[in-house]
């Protein structure tokens, strides 16, 4: 059963998450709920339950009556709204217990977190298309991955689902302990262990303690799926008393790939090895690096009771799912644009530069010019200027053609370009996303490849949205956002 099916009360919503009901009309009890469970009252609709949060710049409490004149049934709040109403002390700890108790009415679902400092959005996906193929399947909603965003994604199983997988983000010690304790996962997949956040954390041990939270909080009849060449990944096997297999390219991998190529797209092809036999691969995303997120995605599947065909077949017909992560579209006129502006990380950076570089050489007899329009990594703490400026001598190394560094924090790149001592006005840094539109929109030309990342806050997808003629995305979130992308 799930509040997303018509199964629950007002009753029933106030006893799972031990708040007073207020304003309801009659009998709590005869008040139905059925979902969905929503942060914005905008997307409220007949039978939604609405919860309002109280964010740093709005409160949700101030859109309740606009909730229920959208047809929500009732509102989870921390005070009286003048609408029918579960009144709790904290309405986010409030989300997390109503989602807790509907996971319990689930007991033939099984649920697979994943964690890691970069990648996890990504494998995810690919995650959630092979598992279609064992069952019916709940993920993640972009990255939905917070102590909001879990909670509204477990609140979306029902009695059908059997796989639910939940993206599970950090910014410090004890997130993934509590996000694990709302949703207590059978199967747990470590990605790696990088320097996202790093300032957050305040340096990689810490980011390790928080990631391994994930591993133990397996039963013993578990299982935790490690990336094998991540030492500090591979380490967490301690950690854990569930059974542990490891993915990856180097020793020691129970799942791994062999005979990678990529094509003009930078889309990996390559034959998946595992105990049970291999089968050959071809993505449909791009990057050399989604060939370790499709072996985790592929490790899972196996233990599901899938063969290293369907897993493979499952793998080579997965599309992107969520946007602005190496998302490549192709204009008329022959130029293709990347759009990874999503996060940013020096991991991630340094895999899109990898997979740009690749797509200008992919045809020797035809190399493309590639544009690295780069932003701001954020939260790296007192790395801040090293990390940028290594990102840009990588951009020398790999011999992009054109940089275009945009936005005070990220002029460390430029530099670091300048620095490496092999380009010759290559390198620009900007100091805005119009002024990089501007440029980009004079020297762009027909077949030149054009990647665009930073962390979301330097909002450089606009960027990308110049280059395709779209209008810029807009985000008119009313309340917290469920999304965290650490």
């Amino acid at each position: 059963m799930s509040i997303g099916r018509g199964d629950w009360s007002l009753a029933d919503v106030a006893l799972a998450v031990g708040g007073d009901v207020r304003d309801a009309p009659g009998d709590p009890a005869a008040v139905p709920v059925p979902g969905p469970v929503v942060l914005d009252s905008r997307a409220a609709e007949p039978g939604a339950l609405f919860v309002a949060v109280r964010g740093e710049h709005v409160d949700g409490h101030e859109f309740a009556a606009a909730a229920a004149a959208g047809g929500a049934s009732a509102v989870l709040a921390e005070r009286p709204v003048g609408v029918p109403a579960v009144v709790v002390d904290d309405s986010a700890a409030a989300l997390a217990r109503l989602a807790s108790a509907s996971l319990q009415r689930l007991p033939g679902l099984r649920v697979v977190g994943v964690t890691g400092s970069s990648g996890k959005t990504s494998t995810k996906d690919l995650l959630a298309a092979v598992l279609e193929r064992a069952g019916e399947t709940v993920a993640t909603q972009g990255s939905f991955n917070n102590e909001l965003g879990l909670p509204l994604t477990v609140l979306r199983a029902d009695a059908s689902t059997r796989w639910l997988v939940l993206e599970m983000g950090a910014r410090g010690i004890g997130h993934i302990a509590h996000l694990c304790s709302v949703a207590p996962p059978q199967v747990g997949v470590v990605l790696n262990v990088g320097s996202a956040h790093v300032g957050e954390f305040g340096g990689p041990a810490a980011i390790a303690q928080a990631k391994g939270e994930l591993v133990e909080a397996l039963a013993p009849d578990g299982l935790a799926v490690l990336n094998a060449d991540d030492l500090a990944v591979s380490a967490m096997a301690a950690r854990t008393s569930a059974r542990v297999v490891r993915f990856g390219l180097g020793a020691g991998a129970d799942v791994s790939a062999e005979d990678i190529t990529l094509d003009a797209l930078a889309r990996p092809r390559f034959r998946l090895r595992t105990p049970s036999g291999p089968a050959e691969v071809l993505l449909r995303v791009s990057g050399e690096h989604q060939v370790l997120n499709a072996l985790a995605a592929a490790a899972v599947g196996l233990e599901a009771g899938l063969s290293p065909e369907d897993v493979a077949e499952a793998l080579s017909s997965a599309d992107a799912r969520s946007r602005w992560r190496m998302e490549v579209v192709e204009r008329a006129d022959g130029v293709t644009v990347v759009n990874d502006a999503y996060n940013a990380n020096p991991e991630s950076v340094r895999a899109a530069l990898k997979g740009l570089a690749a797509m200008g050489r992919a045809e020797p007899a035809r190399p493309r010019r590639t544009w690295a329009v780069l932003g701001e990594m954020r939260e790296l703490g007192d790395t801040t200027r090293e990390e940028h400026d290594r990102v840009g001598r990588l951009a020398v190394r790999l011999d992009i053609s054109r940089l275009v560094a945009v936005g005070a924090p990220a002029r460390a790149i430029a530099l670091g370009a300048e620095l490496e001592g092999s380009w010759n006005g290559e390198s620009a840094w900007v100091p805005d996303v119009d002024t990089a539109v501007a440029l980009l929109h004079d020297e762009v030309r027909p077949g030149d490849v054009v990647l665009v990342k930073a962390s979301r806050a330097a909002g450089l997808e606009r960027v990308a949205d110049a280059l395709l003629a779209e209008p810029p995305s807009a985000d008119p979130s009313a309340v917290p956002s469920p999304e965290a992308p650490a």
